[in-house]
């Protein structure tokens, strides 16, 4: 890119003499200038950043908002960021200090690695940045700004089939935030007993950016209650599978008070999705499709898995129906 018609710059490196009014550092977060008016200006590495960095400087403990402090030393105005290799860059920033509340996030790499311009733009707003065109000319600090991204309490239920993507445009959604809580709730993998699913769990793990924190637990409820900044639960179907599977109702003659217990968990993770603060991305399973399961615990499963993703879907903001990689927003 080119900085004031003067000199350019790209990834860890200077093209050409800088300017004697101009400070050009390299830095572990990339390169950053600094102009003549004080304007600070980065272009974000795209390799991952230095760990650990110190907590987020969006919200506080007690949740306070950035703007009631002046920013700290490391936060920029603008920061130019390659999404197309290293979305999770600007979450790392943003976790660091480095992008704050009033940092103009600016996303380029719309080329051949994501499909259109206009899927790279919808991913540019899920992360609160900009996506301008080629050659576009843009001031430091803009004048224009990015949509704001999502914030707590916001919440997003993702449906799809085996394989359709769900999983991944649920990460992607939460990819450029600063604190995020994966509550995992599927079996806790064994590589002896079911090589093949802890296969599946590692591979997930591997993909996710370093600095989120995984939860192993059915206890979706309690983590909604209790979270701040983002939640992915991943996902409803095997919550559900836990919950039926602890009261018993795979056996032949479930107790009599398994359907009432299934119930009252339901309800309460209802009641925690509702009242969460947190910005919230869930996984479910979409089920039957016409198919009608030939086994009475097929039969329940997804008459249960089908009443909860409707119950869900009611009261979250956004409901996103996925397939074959693709994304459909439901109204």
């Amino acid at each position: 890119m080119t900085v004031d018609d003067r000199f350019r710059i790209r990834e860890g490196a200077v093209v050409g003499p800088v300017p004697p009014a101009y400070s050009v550092t390299e830095t572990a977060d990339g390169v950053l200038v600094v102009g003549p008016d004080g304007g600070r200006l980065l272009y974000a590495r795209s390799s991952p950043g230095p760990q650990p960095a110190p907590p987020p400087v969006e919200a506080g403990p007690g949740g306070g908002s950035a703007y009631a402090s002046a920013p700290p030393d490391q936060q920029v105005d603008m920061v130019i960021v390659d999404a197309a290799q290293r979305p999770e860059v600007i979450g790392e920033l943003r976790r660091s200090g480095v992008v704050g509340v009033t940092t103009a996030v600016v996303a380029v790499g719309g080329d051949h690695r994501v499909r259109s311009p206009q899927e790279f733009a919808r991913r540019a707003r899920l992360w609160g940045a900009l996506a301008p065109s080629d050659g576009a000319e843009m001031s430091c600090p803009p004048t224009v700004w990015p949509e704001s991204r999502p914030h707590g309490p916001h919440r997003t239920l993702i449906t799809g089939g085996a394989r359709s993507g769900k999983s991944t445009e649920a990460e992607l959604r939460l990819l450029a935030e600063p604190r995020v809580v994966y509550a995992a709730t599927g079996p806790v993998p064994d590589p002896e007993r079911d090589p093949e699913w802890a296969r599946r769990v590692e591979l997930h793990r591997n993909r996710r950016p370093w600095w989120w924190h995984t939860e192993q637990t059915v206890e979706l409820a309690e983590v909604l209650k209790r979270t701040r900044g983002a939640v992915l639960v991943d996902c409803l179907g095997t919550w559900l599978t836990a919950v039926m599977d602890e009261n018993g109702m795979w056996d032949e003659t479930p107790p009599e008070d398994a359907e009432e217990m299934v119930e009252g968990r339901i309800h309460g993770l209802l009641e925690a999705w509702r009242g969460t603060q947190a910005y919230v991305v869930a996984v479910t399973n979409e089920v039957g499709s016409g198919v009608v399961p030939a086994t009475r615990a097929g039969r329940i499963f997804r008459d249960h898995l089908g009443l909860l993703n409707q119950w869900v879907g009611a009261e979250s903001e956004e409901v996103v129906l996925t397939a074959a990689g693709r994304v459909l927003e439901l109204p």
